[in-house]
This record gives structure tokens, C-alpha cells and sequence, in this order.
């Protein structure tokens, strides 16, 4: 059984982890649940003595005292870590990463019943076995590191994320191998940030908040518990607030949770009309009719403002109209006037009559400059020692 108590660690003036109490036995799976920056891979850093702040406190397994002893001999005690991130060696195959984590003296003779073991966890690494590891799916890397730990015949492993960076199924496949790690008797120690699942696999919980334990208890009282379903679960945020009983002072109201609405409060529009003083559908159903009548020799009558069934209206022409086009923008706060139309009156050119200075301007042939690159000779010199050009 691995024993905490009274665990800190500290960085500088800086306290990551303060008074850590915590507990593991064999065959059980305990998780550890907090947000970032909490003190979790601090935890297991400590544990497995690659810690680089200061540890104080008492760690013991099977009752003999093991804080403040080198990583190796900490493996070789029976404690392996699987680090967050996995940290396999890329460039070596599948069964060269196992057989590495049977160096530890205590592993020595149970190298063939340990990599048996964990083929029989992993199947799907029996046929990967030859296959370089960098090559291999982030959930197979994951069994690879697994692996690779089991393979130092651990009495507790301690995983740092696991599920980090793997899909959803590769997650639920890789929370039911833990469970098969549970039923050979080894202790699991987990750091995870998917509670939901690892909370579904686990006997104890802990919760992990600013460096300090400040809960722990079964799996099954965790996941129901509202604080951890609100913190953890994703649940009971949008749970209904509590009413302001009459008895409450303001501060204590003020603290209450505030619902907000889904949503946004409704605002009240103006219509353009209103805006500008005219009707502007009165106005856009005028012009349309105007220019329709100029295209005519034809005129129709327009209909008056207010009425548009109405016809006995008829503006002279298209300036008329746009000038209350004008006058409505104004209105409507435009402070640039709309200029007036004025149409464009085209004389006829005789055949025989030159054309203008403006007019021979304009039909005055375009002139496109082509950029041309200057030539570049090349010279180089000859075994004779003369240049002579290529």
C-alpha cells in the first residue's frame, strides 16, 4: 500500500503543492481531480522523485519510507510512472520500448511473463511489435507507454493524463485496460482531466484544489455529488437560481447566482418612414412608375403620397423626384445633400464637322510601355586562364 501525508512541495517561494494526504492500495484505481495548476503532476512528480522543487513530507510503501530516494531506486521500490505526454523513444520499435522497462533489478527473470502480460492486455501490439513507435496512433503510443511501465513489475502505477490527446473511443478502450490492470492486482494512481470516465472505472476520488486535498471519497459518491457534477461533470449550470427571500440582506442577494435569459432583451425599431418624416414605400412606388413612363413616349400618371391606388399625381420629371428623395434624407439626419440629376444632352455629330479639342483627346490611341529586361552576358574563365563568354 502506498501512504502519503503531510506532502509539499515548493518552488522558490512558490508553494505548488501544500499538505497532500492521500492513500492507494493494491488492486484498487484512485483518481486525483482538479484544474490546471493545481498541484496534480506535481503530485506524482513527487512521488516518482523526478521532482525538481523542493518535497517535504512522508511518503511510504508497504510501510517502508521512500521520499527523498533517486527515481531508479524508486522504480526499483515498485512505483512507475507513465508521464504525461508519454515520452516513448520514437525511433525504436514496439518490443525494444517494453523491453527497456525491464531494466529495474526487480523486473530481472520476469521479462517474458511481463511482455506476455502485456500482449495479453494489449493485443494490438503483438502484431506491432517490429513496427517503430513514432509511426504508431496516439492511443497505441499510449498502450506502448503503459507497457512499458508494467513491464518493471510495478506494485503502483501512476498515469499523468492518459487520455490526452486521444478520441473518444480510444479513450473508453483505454479506460477498460486500466480496469484489466486493476484485476492483476496493482494499484493505480491517475491524474485525469476526463472525470466522467475515469470516475466511472475508479473506487476513490480525491479533489485537488490550489495545492491543497480537500475532498476525497468513494467513485460513486463523487460523480453524484452536485459540487464535482458543477465543477467537473459539466452539470447543474443551468440549474434554477435560489429566489431572494425577503429576510436577505442586499449583499447577500448580490452573491446569489444571477440567471441570465437565453435571450437578449427585445428593442423597439423605428421605421424608416417615421426616421425621415415621408413614406418611403410611397416614395420608391413614385419613382418606379416615373421611370417606367420615360422609357415610354407616353406619360402615366403618378399616384399621391399616402395613396398609391391613386393616379391623379404626375411629377414632370425625374430631377422632381429626386429632389423629395433629397429632402427625405435630409430629414433623416444625411448631412450631404444628394446631388440633383441632371440628364445629358447628346447633339448629334454632322459628318463633315471636326471634332473638339476634349473629343480628340479622348479618342486620342493609348500607348502600353513594354518593360524590357536588359540582356546579361556571361563570362567565365577558361582552364587557359582567359575569359571567353558562354
Amino acid at each position: 500500500m502506498l501512504e502519503i501525508s503531510e506532502l509539499s512541495v515548493s518552488y522558490g517561494q512558490h508553494l505548488a503543492l501544500d499538505g497532500a494526504k492521500l492513500r492507494v492500495a493494491p488492486g484498487e484505481i484512485v483518481v486525483i481531480l482538479g484544474a490546471n495548476g493545481a498541484g496534480k503532476s506535481t503530485l506524482l512528480k513527487a512521488l516518482s522523485g523526478i521532482c525538481e522543487g523542493r518535497v517535504t513530507g512522508t511518503v511510504l510503501l508497504d510501510g517502508q519510507a521512500i521520499d527523498g530516494l533517486a527515481a531508479d531506486q524508486i522504480v526499483e521500490e515498485g512505483i512507475a510512472l507513465v508521464p504525461e505526454g508519454r515520452g516513448i523513444f520514437a525511433d525504436l520499435s514496439v518490443e525494444e520500448n517494453l523491453k527497456l522497462g525491464a531494466f529495474p533489478n526487480r523486473a530481472s527473470g520476469e521479462e517474458q511473463a511481463n511482455l506476455d502480460r502485456v500482449f495479453g492486455l494489449f493485443p494490438k501490439l503483438i502484431e506491432r511489435r517490429k513496427q517503430i513507435a513514432s509511426t504508431m496512433s496516439g492511443g497505441e503510443q499510449q498502450m506502448v507507454a503503459i507497457g512499458r511501465a508494467m513491464m518493471s513489475s510495478p506494485q503502483i502505477l501512476m498515469l499523468d493524463e492518459p487520455s490526452l490527446g486521444l478520441s473518444p473511443l480510444l479513450c473508453k478502450e483505454l479506460f477498460q485496460n486500466l480496469k484489466a490492470v486493476r484485476e492483476l492486482g496493482i494499484g493505480v494512481l491517475m491524474v485525469e482531466q476526463n472525470a466522467k470516465q475515469s470516475l466511472a472505472i475508479a473506487d476513490r476520488g480525491y479533489l485537488l484544489e490550489n495545492t491543497r486535498i480537500v475532498h476525497e471519497d468513494s467513485a460513486d459518491s463523487l460523480m453524484t455529488d452536485p459540487a464535482v457534477q458543477a465543477a467537473y461533470l459539466g452539470a447543474g449550470s443551468s440549474s434554477v437560481t435560489q429566489p431572494i427571500q425577503s429576510d436577505q440582506t442586499d449583499a447577500q442577494a448580490e452573491m446569489l447566482p444571477v440567471k441570465l435569459s437565453a435571450k437578449p432583451p427585445s428593442r423597439s425599431r423605428i421605421s424608416a418612414s417615421n426616421l425621415a418624416g415621408v413614406d418611403i414605400d410611397d416614395l420608391v412606388a413614385r419613382a418606379d412608375v416615373t421611370s417606367k413612363s420615360s422609357l415610354t413616349t407616353g406619360s402615366k400618371p403618378m399616384p399621391e403620397p399616402g395613396n398609391r391606388s391613386s393616379l391623379s399625381h404626375s411629377p414632370s420629371d425625374l430631377s422632381a423626384m429626386l429632389k423629395e428623395f433629397e429632402i427625405a434624407a435630409a430629414k433623416a439626419g444625411k448631412s450631404k445633400p444628394l446631388p440633383t440629376y441632371q440628364p445629358k444632352t447628346v447633339k448629334p455629330k454632322s459628318p463633315d464637322s471636326a471634332p473638339s479639342p476634349a473629343e480628340a483627346e479622348q479618342e486620342k490611341p493609348v500607348t502600353i510601355e513594354i518593360y524590357r529586361a536588359p540582356r546579361v552576358e556571361v563570362y567565365r574563365r577558361r582552364p587557359t586562364g582567359r575569359f571567353e563568354r558562354d
